[in-house]
């Protein structure tokens, strides 16, 4: 098992930028692919992105392609998600995930989750 710890949330505007990271313990990231994903107040909680364990292959929802970017530092147990262009729409907690599964874009395909960390975005 995989302990995650997200952090870089906050209040932004719209239009402006975070990067929220994901630091793991326990255990190294390096043979998980990552994933994050948000949950906004009354909804389900959706897929944002994820990245192989090697960082040579990511997926994102459409929602957030061409704003979001995902990416891992190896020599820090990290995965980060790099968020531009934030919409109101943005507004959510957003987990961070692992899973040995290739690029899992489904909820119960992840093994272990972080307690997430709020992004509000005003608008």
């Amino acid at each position: 098992q995989v302990q995650l710890v997200e952090s870089g949330g906050g209040l932004v505007q719209a239009g402006g930028s975070l990067r929220l990271s994901c630091a793991a313990s326990g255990r190294t990231l390096s043979s998980y692919c990552m994933g994050w994903f948000r949950q906004a107040p009354g909804k389900e909680r959706e897929f944002v992105a994820a990245i192989t364990s090697n960082g040579g292959a990511r997926t994102y929802a459409d929602s957030v392609k061409g704003r979001f970017t995902i990416s891992r530092d190896k020599t820090k147990n990290t995965v980060y998600l790099q968020m531009n262009s934030l919409k109101f729409e943005d507004t959510a907690v957003y987990y961070c995930a692992a899973t040995t599964q290739w690029l899992g874009t489904q909820l119960r395909q992840y093994d272990d989750w972080g307690q997430g960390t709020q992004v509000t975005v005003s608008s």
